[in-house]
């Protein structure tokens, strides 16, 4: 998890040109209003959330769980949303930075571990998508990875997050070695499954052209070694009960449909079930 995305953070959104980010957006905007309480700045209204503007804020507050390089986290932030980016690359963070610095928002970004990372308050719905819980590969991890959010959500608050199933890992990818081949930038990339640990061992080699210059066709070579776990719904759904976390929805990332024994990327929806909501928002 530490050693990941380092030399791949300068090239990650060129190779994930093909992700719909927007389409992204849609799912978790969707799953915000059909079961959250966090509101875009333009759609807050009435007396209650005036009452308390620090109060407003933490329910209306999303954060961006393993955010990379803020492509998505910027698109909330473009549909109203108060974001918040946490990531434990500070490579990807430094993009994350350009592109909100370009796009003049106000994005917070905070370099720290999605296991251990600490909010001066709660927020009303956290966001993990493109593969990010995937990089916690014990069951200890995702333990403190629900804890976590349940100590910061907001009453009621909900947890949007995606994983990539067991099922994608030894039966679709695993043992298989992936290729692509652009003008400034290449990549291949060796999977190893491992059964018993159900861990998958990305072994990635990129070719990054070293300078602008048309003429100057050099090439360095860079190698990184990244570890994901495949895991089961109801492996998920047994850290989720752990954590105190009630389970509210899943549903096959693709179609947004029922999860079926194929589905390579499950969406899921969580919610705090404990807390009192405060007097001033009632």
């Amino acid at each position: 998890m530490y050693e990941s995305y380092r030399s791949f953070a300068s090239v990650y959104d060129e190779f994930m040109d093909g992700t719909d980010y927007q389409l992204t957006a849609d799912k978790i905007q969707d799953m915000i209003t059909r079961y959250g309480v966090s509101k875009p700045t333009q759609k807050r209204t009435g007396v209650t959330e005036s009452r308390d503007v620090l109060l407003a804020a933490e329910k209306n507050l999303v954060v961006d769980l393993g955010c990379g390089t803020g492509k998505l986290t910027e698109i909330l932030a473009d549909r109203g949303y108060d974001v918040m980016g946490i990531d434990l690359s500070e490579e990807m963070l430094s993009m994350a930075l350009e592109r909100r610095d370009k796009l003049r928002h106000r994005t917070l970004y905070l370099c720290q571990d999605m296991r251990e990372f600490e909010l001066y308050g709660t927020a009303g719905t956290f966001v993990s998508v493109g593969d990010s819980v995937n990089y916690l590969l014990t069951d200890e991890d995702m333990r403190k990875l629900f804890a976590r959010v349940n100590t910061f959500l907001f009453p009621r608050g909900i947890f949007v997050f995606d994983f990539k199933t067991l099922h994608l890992y030894r039966d679709v990818i695993g043992d298989r070695t992936i290729a692509e081949d652009r003008d400034d930038c290449s990549f291949i990339w060796d999977n190893w499954f491992d059964e018993e640990t159900a861990i998958n061992e990305y072994d990635l080699s990129l070719f990054i052209k070293e300078s602008e210059d048309p003429d100057d066709n050099a090439f360095r070579k860079y190698q990184e070694i990244h570890r994901q776990r495949g895991y089961t719904l109801e492996e998920m759904k047994e850290y989720a009960q752990a954590a105190g976390l009630l389970w509210v929805a899943e549903m096959d990332s693709d179609t947004m449909g029922p999860v079926r024994e194929d589905s390579e990327r499950i969406f899921c929806v969580v919610q705090e079930q404990n807390k009192k909501l405060p007097h001033a928002m009632k």
